[in-house]
């Protein structure tokens, strides 16, 4: 993970409590952790650099993830696409409606971001960090899409730059993944993960809670081993459907049943009990505009759906690893 000194902040961790937990957080909060790293606030800006997927475009499958529609997943999406610096500029302007903030992380967000050849990566990525008020770049990609000049691409720009790259790992479990036609099973999340350590480059993972035929025993077997390939961040999100989707047509036949936001935030909270303090959680939920929602409709709420995590945690009195070293020996 990238190293900047956090000595002149308070609260400080101590031998017994990380940062987080001194500052009376429950678990390691994404903004807190940006906060304490570049000293101010920093938002990200999605990007969308017209890139495809393996599992679209037939190399590997077609149809893509039976979850999957990226103008739904993607602002960046949802609007012509533009070249980078302009993509940022508007998407600062549209971040400076809501919050006070002066530096942005460039998200290459919707698709597979290191999907094409290093001579087409490279200028998009220079692009970014070129823009003055850019303090590094995210790049959301899957694991079976960076050979290793890829790599050796990005542990260039870590070098220099803050850098975080995204693995959708989604879950573990094969079946689950032969179920949403990802077109690759765990062992190749493992290989990439490996593949990327000590490049300099922070390393985040998504999991999803609530994949048809997963108990709770399935999705805390995923968290553990989120914590065994020690990762830098993890992004949860709940199952979440969207229209022009197989997972919508399934879940409007009734065949796919969601997950009600009471059992998604007491599965969170398991999750969060198992994983290691040192992981940062970047997202505890995911939604969808209304207008392409099937469902749950309890996910457009987000305020909400924080509170119920906040107020399960405080009624268990538990915070993120409480359990962790219990349940690594349990493996």
């Amino acid at each position: 993970m990238p190293v900047t000194s956090t000595e002149s902040l308070k609260p400080v961790a101590t031998k017994s409590l990380p940062l987080w937990r001194a500052a009376s957080l429950r678990y390691y909060q994404y903004s807190f952790y940006l906060k304490n790293l570049f000293h101010e606030r920093v938002q990200r800006v999605s990007l969308n650099a017209g890139f495809t997927c393996p599992n679209v475009d037939g190399t590997a499958a077609i149809g893509g993830c039976v979850f999957c529609d990226n103008t739904s997943f993607s602002p960046s999406r949802r609007v012509p696409r533009t070249d980078i610096t302009t993509q940022i500029n508007e998407g600062i302007r549209r971040i400076k409606l809501r919050y006070k903030s002066d530096r942005f992380i460039a998200y290459f967000q919707p698709a597979t971001n290191t999907y094409a050849p290093v001579e087409q990566l490279r200028p998009l990525y220079e692009e970014a960090l070129a823009h003055p008020q850019v303090v590094g770049l995210s790049i959301g990609t899957r694991p079976d899409c960076v050979a290793d000049d890829v790599l050796d691409l990005l542990e260039e720009i870590a070098a220099d730059h803050f850098l975080s790259v995204e693995y959708g790992m989604q879950t573990m479990h094969n079946r689950s993944l032969d179920w949403m036609n990802r077109a690759h099973h765990h062992e190749v999340t493992v290989d990439a993960i490996e593949r990327s350590g000590d490049r300099g480059f922070e390393i985040g993972v998504h999991l999803i809670l609530g994949l048809p035929g997963e108990t709770n025993a399935d999705m805390l077997a995923s968290a553990r081993e989120v914590g065994r390939l020690d990762v830098d961040s993890v992004k949860l999100h709940n199952l979440y459907a969207v229209k022009n989707t197989p997972l919508g047509e399934q879940v409007a036949r009734g065949e796919v049943t969601l997950m009600g936001r009471d059992e998604y935030v007491a599965t969170l909270v398991d999750v969060l009990e198992v994983l290691p303090e040192t992981i940062i959680i970047e997202r505890t939920s995911g939604e969808a505009p209304p207008e392409y929602l099937v469902g749950p409709e309890w996910c457009l709420n987000k305020p909400a759906v924080r509170t119920a995590i906040d107020a399960e945690l405080q009624r268990r009195d538990t915070w993120q690893g409480r359990l962790w070293r219990s349940a690594t020996i349990q493996q």
